[in-house]
Formats: C-alpha cells, sequence, structure tokens
C-alpha cells in the first residue's frame, strides 16, 4: 500500500521554533504516465494500431521502421483530412488529475524530406487540464511546427526534435501568455489530457510529422492536488470490520442464474497481511455447486459523490464473475434497476485482458478497457470513479476510459437516481448470465478452484482543507492542528523528552486533530501521513 506523506519539520532550541514549510505535498512519484509512449505495444500479442490512444480525424497511422522511428521499430504517422477546409486529426489520452498537481511533458517529432509539411499545415503537443464536463481550465503546447519553422535552428527537417510543452495559453484567446517549466493544474481539475494534434489547411497542402517516445511525467505535488482521502478500508486489521461490511447470504441465481453459494465463513471470505480475500471454492451447500462471499457496506456505510478508488487484482477462470461495484440505499423501496447500479469494474474471467465499467439505472451505459503489454485483470490494478453531480468517469490506473454525462431512469428524472446515497459492494460469482453461463463441467474443466479477489483498500477522496499541520506558539507551548475530514495520523520524529518521543519516525495517539507540544532542548519533525 502507498503511503501519502506529509512532513511538518519543527525545529526546538528551548524556547525557540523555526517553522519549516508546513505545506509540503504529499509525496508520491508517478512518472512515464502515458500507455504506449512509444507506439510498440500490444495486446495479447496480436498487433493492433494505437493501442491505449483515442485519436480523431481520419490519417493516424502506427508505422514500422526500426531505421526510422526514434526508439524501438515504431512511430506514429500524423497527416491533414484533404477535406478543402481547416481540419484537426490527431490522438490523445486522458489521465486523471486534481488541483495543484504539477507535470512536465514532450516528445519527438520528425518531418521527412520526401513528405515534408507544406502550406499553412502545422502540428504541436498539447496539455490540457480540464472539468468534469471536458471544459478546458489551463492550455499549454509545445512549440508548432510549420513551414516557417521546418528547415530552422528550431525544427530541423529529416531529424527528431525534442518538442518540450512549455508555452502557457489563454484557454479562450488562445494566445500564448507565458512560457514555463512545470505544467499546473489549477482549481476544477479532475483530469488532464495528453494530446498531438495536426491542424490541416484548407488548401490540401501536402506533408506529413512523425511522432515517437512521448512523454507525460508528474513532477512534484500529488496527483489529486488537494482531494484527500475522507473514509478508507485498508484490510490492515486482522477481520473482516464488521462495522463497515456485512454479507449477502445464500444461493438461487440471484437474478443472474448465478451458480454459487454466498456465506460468510472465514474461508469464503478474510482479511491477512493488509489484504481482503474473497474465495470462490468448489463444494455443494444449499442445492448449488460453489460457495463465495458477498460483501457489502448496506446499513453501515453509504457515500454520495466522490473520487472512489479500489485497487484489486480478480481470478482467471472460467465462469469467473468478480465485480466492485454500488447500489442506491433505496433498494429496498423502489428495488432495482429504480435504486441505480455503478459497476466500478466487473470482468468475465474467461476473458482477463479486459475490465468493463457500467451505469445500470433503467437504461444501460457502459464501456470496455483493454489491458496492454500482458497486463490483465489478474494484475494488481486501481480502479477508479469520478462521482460528480452530472458526470460519472471511469478510469483504469489513472487512465480515463469513460465519461457518462447522461441516463435515464422510470422512477425519477435526470440526474436520478446517481444523485442518491449509495453502499459498496464486493463480490465474485460464479456462473451467470453475464459470462455466458457455461455449465459446472465447463467451469470445473476451465478454473483451477479455490479462486480469489484479493483486494488491498477501497478509499473514497473529496475536496478538503489542505493537507498540512498549523502551527500555533503560546508562550512556551506549541499547538499542532490539521483538518478534521481527511484521514491521516500524525506521526513524529524528534528527541522532545516532554513528550517522551524516542528517535525514528513514531506515531502519536490522538483522540482529536490536535495535540499540544512543551518542547525541551532539541529539535522534532512532524508529519501527517495518510491513508
Amino acid at each position: 500500500m502507498d503511503k501519502n506523506h506529509l512532513a511538518a519539520p519543527l525545529r526546538f532550541a528551548r524556547c525557540f521554533v523555526l517553522a519549516m514549510s508546513l505545506a509540503f505535498a504529499n509525496h508520491i512519484e508517478a512518472a512515464g504516465l502515458l500507455s504506449n509512449p512509444g507506439f510498440e505495444s500490444d495486446t495479447n500479442n496480436q498487433n493492433q494500431s494505437l493501442l491505449g490512444w483515442q485519436a480523431f480525424g481520419p490519417n493516424n497511422y502506427n508505422e514500422s521502421d526500426a531505421t526510422q522511428a526514434h526508439g524501438g521499430t515504431n512511430y506514429y504517422k500524423v497527416y491533414q483530412a484533404f477535406n478543402g477546409a481547416t481540419n484537426y486529426t490527431g490522438i490523445y489520452q486522458d489521465y486523471i488529475s486534481g488541483p495543484g498537481a504539477t507535470y512536465s511533458a514532450d516528445g519527438w517529432a520528425y518531418t521527412s524530406v520526401n513528405d515534408i509539411l507544406a502550406g499553412q499545415n502545422m502540428a504541436w503537443l498539447e496539455v490540457t487540464f480540464r472539468d468534469v464536463n471536458g471544459d478546458i481550465l489551463a492550455l499549454y503546447r509545445s512549440a508548432v511546427i510549420t513551414t516557417n519553422t521546418v528547415g530552422t535552428g528550431a525544427f530541423q527537417k529529416s531529424h527528431w526534435n525534442n518538442l518540450p510543452v512549455t508555452n502557457q495559453y489563454d484557454p479562450v484567446s488562445f494566445q500564448i501568455t507565458n512560457t514555463v517549466s512545470t505544467l499546473i493544474a489549477p482549481v476544477g481539475t479532475i483530469y488532464l489530457r495528453y494530446q498531438i494534434i495536426l491542424q490541416g489547411d484548407p488548401h490540401n497542402a501536402n506533408g506529413s510529422v512523425y511522432f515517437d517516445d512521448l512523454n507525460l511525467a508528474q513532477t512534484g505535488n500529488a496527483p489529486y492536488g488537494n482531494m484527500n482521502i475522507v473514509w478508507t478500508d485498508e484490510f490492515s486489521g486482522t477481520n473482516i470490520n464488521t462495522n463497515i461490511w456485512t454479507y449477502d447470504l445464500g444461493g438461487g441465481g440471484w437474478g443472474n442464474a448465478e451458480l454459487e453459494y454466498y456465506t460468510n465463513r472465514l474461508n469464503n471470505a478474510f482479511v491477512t497481511n493488509g489484504v481482503l480475500h474473497i474465495v470462490a471454492r468448489q463444494e455443494s451447500i444449499g442445492g448449488a455447486s460453489y460457495t463465495s462471499a458477498r460483501i457489502k457496506s448496506q446499513g453501515l456505510f453509504s457515500c454520495r459523490y466522490g473520487r472512489i478508488e479500489w485497487r484489486a487484482k480478480m481470478p482467471q477462470g472460467v465462469g469467473c464473475w468478480p465485480a466492485l461495484w454500488l447500489l442506491g440505499t433505496n433498494i429496498t423501496s423502489v428495488n432495482w434497476p429504480g435504486c441505480g447500479e455503478i459497476d466500478v469494474v466487473e470482468n468475465n474471467g474467461d476473458n482477463p485482458w479486459f475490465a468493463q465499467g457500467s451505469l445500470h439505472s433503467g437504461s444501460d451505459s457502459t464501456a470496455i478497457y483493454n489491458f496492454i503489454d500482458g497486463a490483465s485483470i489478474t494484475n494488481f490494478h486501481t480502479y477508479t470513479i469520478d462521482w460528480m453531480t452530472n458526470a460519472i468517469l471511469f478510469y483504469i490506473d489513472g487512465h480515463l476510459y469513460q465519461t457518462q454525462t447522461s441516463w435515464s431512469s422510470s422512477v425519477g428524472t435526470y440526474p436520478y437516481p446517481f444523485n442518491q446515497p449509495f453502499f459498496l459492494l464486493m463480490n465474485f460469482a460464479i456462473g451467470g448470465n453475464y459470462v455466458g453461463n457455461p455449465s459446472t463441467g465447463v467451469i470445473n474443466s476451465g478454473t483451477t478452484f479455490p479462486a480469489e479477489i484479493q483486494v488491498d483498500y477501497v478509499r473514497i477522496y473529496s475536496l478538503t482543507d489542505p493537507f498540512r499541520i498549523a502551527v500555533k506558539q503560546n508562550g512556551s507551548t506549541f499547538l499542532l492542528t490539521w483538518p478534521t475530514n481527511i484521514v491521516c495520523r500524525v506521526q513524529a520524529q524528534t528527541n522532545l523528552l516532554s513528550a517522551g518521543i524516542g528517535s525514528g519516525w513514531s506515531q502519536i495517539a490522538t483522540s482529536t486533530n490536535q495535540m499540544q507540544i512543551t518542547p525541551a532542548t532539541g529539535s522534532g519533525y512532524f508529519r501527517l501521513v495518510s491513508p
């Protein structure tokens, strides 16, 4: 489990205090955020074009030529639409972010003397920070490749040229306002977009541009900015927390022709070494051929809106149907699907190379994420939704792959039902409609039992007060305070004798969000740790 740290160092020398940078950011390194930045990736060893990228416009190509590529064997080639009007062609990726997060970005570009960019065509790299509706809040671009810059010192033809994204633009007037070394996510940021754009002129001028070895990197502040953890289960104890979780029990197909019988036994659900295990077994109980567990927070915990995140790995096998999801708390009064359902992730274990996220409310909305480079559902991945008043966004490992902004229901009007509280569920079904209703014989020959879901954590983030320690001096004492609505704890590294704290980072037991210190001779460092 990753730990987000905020250090607030304080040095004490009897009655003297030096407060050093009380607004440190969570230290999370996330270099190389782009998927398939060099265009070398494939899915299940089958060559496909531009994996991990979304394309717009007609002429986007994954070219293979080891002598031509900047690195590896492949590169991206783009040229205009030839439609007699100003047109745009390119590719992009969207990545999860938050206010205050900082990045750097660049890439390599090439235009050949044999197919040199001509006329009024132009191309560039671009990073935009966007709100939940996709509106641009901040805009950064590289130098623009034009016929005036090709062949000059700024951009050599038939030569790979590095393009750092350093020019800040006004997102309304599209005029350069500044040159920067750091790209900063402004207030309201939910995600960022890295893209390549070729603007084709209306005169159908020729010329193509190649791109390769692209880069988007986290440089400093936490990727979620001032969106902090306000609720979590890290499964750090020795038992499932019954103050949060309860069980659905029994069989009968659960409305989907499933073949398992859900229990609350320890051999179907348990916690060990910081991980929740939900285990399916081949055994007969209650007329069912398998046992498993379905854990839920119904009646104990619910939420409405926020960034909800699971880190989990799931099983491969015929008939395996793992799911991490949410249901409306009013299901007992309006039933399903009127209550609404958010499937953060589910999978048909017969095909571990994809994950699916969906909304159900009477109308269904869904999308599929395809893993690349040998990754699959059987590896640990982070599955996240941003749930807002008018949109729900789906991510895997930070990559945005689905945005839903409209839905309908026979029970209420938009934005119902996704403006109501929901509770959390985690379950492992065997068989059923979603996985194609395989027989028990087919399942038993294609699946190794026991099989299990492993869940590292469940976290909910929200916009909060800054994640930092505040210090107030009153004579010879110091009062440390921190936000009440963030899941965090304070640690110290100090030789403050009156506090009874030794060397190294030590956990400070507090029942509130504050502590008072009367320092002796020495020095002390304090930090917040989340979760």
